[in-house]
């Protein structure tokens, strides 16, 4: 089945390229093209995409925040296409879910390679990205480890094994998710609002960084826990 791409981009010259480019290969396709967040967020609203190309410079918008609310109406992963070397703004979109980062500059295949490793759960950030993310995230705040702790006590052995489940399986969707734990997608999604609201995180990406970070204060790993997993029925 092919990647169905979202592409969002304030240039209309810019789309048509994209447009032409990315559907000259045989396994992925263009499922719409926005040039604003309303745009956007209707798009991947209707045509739910496996991939949105999110050019963070939407006119007046900032499209880095954008993401969260657009991560929120889907199943998809983000790759922000820029032309702006801003180390600031690209960690902050990928703290907001964004799994990958490319260039405007960079050879156009790019594209293609960073839209085919994402929409296999793959991250596409150069090192030092991936170094400044991972840095800021396990930095000591004051009180951080009580705080991280208080919230870990708040979840139910079953929201742990769901947390586990999104630690042990990057990139899975909510389907196979599910399906590994034996609920139903709706069951998984009204855990997965419970889990975001106790953690105090947005969206999946925070939530596979949270459970890679804090495995061994979540708990014993998913295939532990699995009795605890009553059948869907029961949830």
């Amino acid at each position: 089945m092919s990647i169905r791409v979202l592409l969002a981009v304030n240039h209309p010259i810019v789309l048509w390229g994209l447009e032409k480019f990315i559907n000259e290969s045989p396994q992925i396709q263009v499922a719409g093209k926005a040039t604003n967040g309303a745009e956007a967020l209707l798009l991947v609203r209707e045509q739910q995409p496996h991939i949105l190309l999110l050019d963070p410079s939407l006119g007046r918008e900032s499209g880095v925040d954008l993401i969260p609310g657009l991560l929120a109406e889907g199943n998809f992963h983000v790759i922000i296409f820029t032309e702006i070397r801003d180390r600031t703004a690209v960690d902050t979109a990928v703290l907001n879910g964004a799994r990958g980062v490319v260039y405007k500059e960079e050879p156009a295949e790019t594209i293609l390679k960073a839209i085919e490793k994402v929409h296999k759960g793959e991250l596409w950030l150069d090192r030092s990205t991936t170094g400044r993310i991972f840095i800021s995230l396990l930095r000591p705040g004051k009180n951080t480890a009580c705080l991280i702790t208080e919230k870990i006590t708040t979840l139910t052995p079953k929201e742990r094994a769901i947390v586990n489940a999104f630690a042990e399986e990057s990139g899975a969707s909510n389907k196979k998710i599910a399906r590994t734990l034996c609920i139903s997608e709706q069951t998984l999604r009204n855990h997965l609002t419970s889990i975001f609201s106790k953690l105090d995180i947005t969206n999946r990406f925070d939530l596979f960084m949270f459970a890679k970070l804090h495995r061994q204060e979540i708990g014993p790993p998913m295939s532990r826990l699995s009795q605890s997993i009553p059948s869907t029925s029961s949830l």
